[in-house]
């Protein structure tokens, strides 16, 4: 695996409940794309051996809370690119903490 992101997704909304609908739908976008991914309480990292489909999904993910709804959306997005080599995986990170 070459690239890791983690979004964070803010869907601008009227209510906790419509935010909550809004990033489940953005969650089952990123489920959908078969890659690896950890949702966290914060954001959701997700690892993949190409650099341009992971952005493609931050990009989309946007658009996915735009589509279901909201307003306007900020995302905040970390990325971890090694072309030439290896990133540590999210199982590596956290599996220690979750047993």
């Amino acid at each position: 695996m070459t690239a890791s992101i983690a979004i964070q997704v803010l869907p601008k909304t009227d209510s906790e409940e419509e935010l909550i609908r809004i990033v489940d739908e953005v969650i089952a976008y990123i489920a959908s794309s078969g890659l690896n991914y950890y949702v966290g309480p914060f954001e959701t990292t997700i690892e993949g051996e190409s650099y341009d489909q992971l952005m493609e999904i931050a990009t989309n993910c946007q658009k996915v809370a735009i589509e279901a709804g909201c307003e306007s959306v900020s995302a905040y997005i970390k990325v971890v690119y090694r072309p030439e080599g290896e990133v540590l995986t999210i199982d590596k990170k956290v599996s220690k903490h979750h047993r």
